[in-house]
């Protein structure tokens, strides 16, 4: 999340490669449907869908399948999923610390694939309250560095929108704003922003690493190769390693 680290540069790398658009398609419309199950199905009047469905569009995701996803989560359509968030605790290749956040119709199911995934890289599944000590909750925004409709964000112009708002830090790299702030106060902030930038890119609760863990070069690779197969399960929507 840092920006500047030589983890998130590895994984900023490996996820400006071809995903697997696919699997990516599935987790986003599993949060909109979660959003519109939860709130009302017009984005105009749910935040929560509106940067879910934002968050679809960066991606591309084909208008019908958002359509889709909202339908089935405000039970317009009889098939309609139900999907309930769930997290995982656990730990990587030389004790990293991993929080692994799912959205599942099935317990039993996504915690035997987290399980699997973990054991046959190099990780363990832990108790509840096994590292989240090592993580605080935060509120997580993302903007590219310009607008829909072309205009330059600078990293000055957000460092003080974005503090005006209430947010506790901004940073730019030579992609992203990425702004942070404390939980009682993503939604203030989320819509100050929305305000003056029109939606974020990303929006959510996220978890921040107290204290980083650092790795060299090979265990950072194997540390990767875990997430990326935490990542592929189609449960999985984010994880979160204590790494600098």
């Amino acid at each position: 999340m840092a920006g500047h680290s030589k983890w998130a540069n590895i994984k900023h790398r490996k996820g400006a490669q071809d995903k697997k658009r696919g699997n990516m398609f599935t987790k986003l419309a599993r949060e909109i449907i979660v959003a519109a199950k939860m709130g009302q199905p017009d984005p105009a009047f749910n935040p929560r869908l509106r940067l879910a469905i934002s968050a679809a569009k960066a991606q591309s995701m084909p208008k019908d399948r958002i359509d889709t996803a909202i339908k089935k989560g405000s039970g317009e359509l009889s098939e309609g999923e139900n999907f309930e968030e769930v997290r995982y605790e656990g730990f990587g290749a030389n004790g990293v610390a991993l929080m692994i956040e799912c959205l599942t119709d099935n317990r039993n199911r996504t915690a035997s694939e987290v399980r699997t995934a973990l054991n046959k890289n190099g990780g363990n599944l832990g108790e509840t309250g096994s590292v989240g000590f090592m993580f605080r909750q935060v509120g997580f925004l993302q903007y590219p560095l310009t607008t829909e409709d072309g205009k330059e964000i600078s990293a000055d112009a957000m460092f003080e929108a974005a503090l005006e708002a209430g947010a506790d830090n901004a940073e730019t790299d030579e992609e992203m704003h990425t702004i942070t702030c404390a939980p009682d106060d993503f939604s203030a902030v989320r819509d100050v922003l929305a305000e003056k930038f029109g939606d974020a890119q990303v929006g959510r609760l996220a978890f921040l690493p107290e204290t980083e863990a650092e790795l060299d070069d090979d265990g950072l690779e194997k540390l990767s190769n875990l997430i990326d197969k935490l990542e592929d399960l189609d449960d999985v929507q984010h994880v979160y390693a204590n790494v600098s």
